[in-house]
């Protein structure tokens, strides 16, 4: 019963946000705040017996070294932030957790979030960052303006944008190669002897997407194939905005035979779509999606390496953290076509 009431008692009087201090277990323990402070540390200087007391006191009060003080010291804060641009998206997961990785490799701690696809929203929560100062950014551009990032480069936060370039500074980025990733999904879908080929993508203003929508149309001017304006819709990623967009490319008196999509996002709308039709039709997405392979048939795609992705970009961060890279690069890391059916199918006309 007494050990109840003690613990309501502390709960009663427990005021949030209100952390002990080094005065606080320096009074607990009977020492000075520069014992507490060399402990804290792990400084020298502090009998075995001093130092138990120190740190039964820090266990009892719950006590947590202000990092913020070891800031003004040291001019570093052990953290790095990540911006993404929408942090449900799957291609996002492994991108993210490689930056993590690096980060903790290096001692650093991950600060992310997401900036929905929304230049203010991207510039706001960058800032925001830098003003809890973290010692490097990896940022996946939502925007194409990026000079609001100039005074902070020049403090020295380091910086790397990853799937996108920046806008109007010269930054580091890490990409994949989208033209390239394109160009060979749409060469596959006429190799297989598909003419009418329609691509549904991403915003057009979006780096990737218009990337992707030059490889397309490389792709087809190569094998001296005229495109239709039916045959090529950009938007967002919205299900109902892609399913009008594909239900119209198969509908009319000239269908498309295939489609090529633009992301994962637009390539499991698309597989909807498909679904419901009777005509067999071709599809390639941009991206890899989880059960591509079980889909019958599997799901043809063009991979990109996130993991790999967000490694490079990280260990290019703290490369510049350490002062070993000087000039910005553009770093432009291959695709891969996977074959599983879906891409293979010949025109049905």
């Amino acid at each position: 019963m007494p050990e109840t009431h003690s613990r309501a008692d502390r709960l009663s009087t427990t005021r949030y946000g209100n952390r002990p201090t080094m005065k606080d277990v320096a009074a607990r323990a009977g020492v000075g705040l520069k014992t507490v402070s060399r402990v804290v540390n792990g400084e020298a200087g502090v009998t075995p017996e001093t130092e138990h007391r120190v740190r039964e006191a820090i266990e009892a009060l719950g006590f947590r070294r202000n990092d913020s003080a070891r800031v003004l010291r040291k001019g570093r804060t052990a953290s790095i932030g990540l911006v993404l641009e929408d942090l449900a998206d799957p291609f996002y997961g492994p991108l993210s957790r490689a930056v993590e990785e690096v980060a903790r490799a290096n001692g650093a701690l991950l600060i992310n979030g997401s900036s929905a696809e929304d230049p203010e929203r991207e510039q706001e929560l960058v800032l925001a960052l830098c003003a809890r100062r973290v010692d490097g950014l990896v940022v996946i551009p939502a925007g194409d303006d990026h000079r609001y990032l100039e005074p902070e480069l020049k403090a020295g936060v380091a910086t790397v944008f990853v799937d996108r370039p920046a806008g109007r500074i010269d930054a580091d980025v890490v990409l994949s190669d989208n033209f390239g990733g394109a160009r060979d999904a749409v060469a596959h879908l006429i190799a297989h002897g598909h003419r009418r080929i329609g691509f549904v993508g991403d915003m057009p203003r979006i780096h990737t997407a218009a990337e992707r929508l030059r490889g397309y149309r490389a792709a087809m001017e190569d094998a001296g194939i005229e495109v239709a304006d039916a045959w090529t819709s950009l938007g967002v990623t919205d299900p109902q905005r892609v399913r009008r967009a594909a239900e119209e490319m198969l509908s009319g008196p000239s269908p498309v035979t295939a489609i090529f999509t633009g992301n994962n996002r637009v390539t499991v709308t698309v597989i909807r779509v498909l679904a419901e039709h009777t005509r067999r039709v071709a599809l390639v997405g941009f991206d890899d999606i989880e059960l591509a392979d079980l889909l019958q048939p599997g799901v043809t795609v063009v991979a990109q390496d996130a993991a790999t992705l967000g490694r490079t970009a990280a260990e290019r961060l703290f490369r510049q953290l350490d002062g070993t890279l000087l000039t910005p690069e553009r770093i432009e890391l291959p695709t891969r076509l996977i074959t599983r059916g879906s891409g293979e199918l010949a025109p049905a006309d």
